[in-house]
């Protein structure tokens, strides 16, 4: 094999001048190699060598050939692919109906995940490798995923989450000639060792009970049985939901929003008191302070704020669920940040885009996007082994048949 390789480099060093020549003689000599293999599987497949006496009435033989284009990272090729009157051979390194190489393939995928635009992805292929890649070709390429995707969002979960989070990110989707504006809804998990997964993604132009009853349902038929806490934006609808699915599971506002949601009723010289004085309601170390602060707060801004008071007042249950857990287990509910980082990997990759022609398309990428984000969730969250022990002893017969395998 090594004498082959080197005789092989003499021939390329005493034919080329020029890197051009070079690139050449390695195109002619894949084609070559590429032709050779198909000429291998083909006698495999029938049972007997070209023009051997073998092959006589056996069923089967060879059925002249078919010319193909391919796109490969030296260019284009030329190739014939061998016929057999059965019409049944298919080469195993290039398919019937593939025109690129899975290389290039991949090249693509990667590009296209990473967020760069279409004519970015032309150029790319074109001043490296030569290759003219055209919209509909970055498509179908792409296209290909589509049962992965599938594949994902349909796959098994875990029997219990301790924690999930859910939040929205909007796109711009082509919609009969109109663009309108669509929510990707993901659903984060937290599973028993602290590691992050995200669940699914639901895209979805309005969130209701009945959309968020979906989502809960599809949870649960995917082998979710329980989860603790769920952590959410004011996402409208979910409470009721989630209650009728899962009516054992805690549910916490995130707090954050809901500072920025009153502010937005503040003039800006008095952000700095009212923010100290709801400081001392969100960071109260006990239920009963935190109920004192607020009772404080209302004395002082009700009248001049009442919209903030109603709000608090309206929402005080899930506003206020943290309370019941330790710091460890507070400091990572009160506020959907984890899911917040998600999306803002997200962003990153679709930035560039403007607008999505179809729910599919927008499903590629944040599929593609999420794949890549997830590669760097590979260690708990900090301090789970203390949040976790909290969780056995408050919900020891929830956790029962884990905590039994740990």
């Amino acid at each position: 094999m090594q004498n082959s390789v080197d005789k092989t480099i003499k021939e390329l060093a005493g034919e080329c001048k020029t890197v051009e020549d070079v690139h050449n003689m390695l195109k002619d000599l894949f084609k070559d190699t590429l032709q050779q293999i198909f000429e291998t599987e083909m006698d495999e497949h029938i049972g007997y060598k070209k023009h051997s006496p073998e092959g006589n009435n056996t069923g089967n033989s060879r059925n002249g050939y078919s010319k193909k284009t391919i796109q490969t990272k030296l260019g284009k090729s030329e190739i014939e692919i061998p016929r057999d009157r059965n019409g049944d051979f298919e080469p195993r390194i290039i398919k019937k109906y593939e025109t690129t190489s899975n290389d290039l393939e991949d090249q693509i995928i990667a590009m296209y995940a990473k967020g760069m635009t279409t004519r970015d992805i032309e150029d790319h292929m074109r001043d490296i490798y030569g290759i003219d890649v055209s919209p509909t070709m970055v498509s179908k390429v792409t296209d290909k995923i589509m049962p992965m995707v599938a594949e994902w969002q349909s796959r098994p979960l875990e029997r219990v989450y301790p924690i999930i989070y859910l939040d929205a990110i909007f796109f711009k989707v082509r919609k009969d000639n109109r663009i309108i504006n669509k929510a990707a809804y993901s659903v984060l998990g937290v599973n028993m060792a602290g590691q992050k997964d995200i669940l699914g993604i639901w895209i979805g132009e309005n969130e209701s009970a009945s959309f968020w009853l979906g989502v809960c349902n599809d949870l649960k038929n995917r082998g979710v049985q329980d989860i603790l806490i769920a952590c959410k934006d004011g996402l409208s609808g979910f409470s009721e939901a989630i209650n009728t699915v899962f009516p054992q599971t805690e549910i916490q506002l995130c707090i954050i929003h809901q500072i920025r949601n009153s502010l937005k009723y503040v003039p800006w010289k008095e952000h700095k008191e009212l923010m100290a004085d709801l400081k001392k309601v969100y960071q109260a170390l006990t239920m009963e302070e935190a109920e004192l602060a607020f009772k404080m707060f209302k004395e002082k801004w009700g009248k001049k704020h009442s919209v903030i008071i109603r709000s608090w007042e309206n929402n005080w249950l899930e506003l206020t669920a943290y309370f019941k857990y330790p710091y460890e287990i507070r400091r990572i509910i009160y506020t959907t940040n984890i899911i917040e980082g998600y999306h803002r990997q997200l962003r990153k990759v679709t930035k560039t885009k403007t607008a999505y022609p179809t729910d599919e398309a927008l499903k590629k990428i944040i599929y593609l996007a999420t794949v890549e984000a997830s590669k760097k969730w590979t260690i708990s969250i900090r301090e789970w082994r203390s949040c976790i022990s909290q969780f056995a002893i408050q919900f020891s017969d929830r956790l029962e048949p884990e905590l039994m395998v740990g």
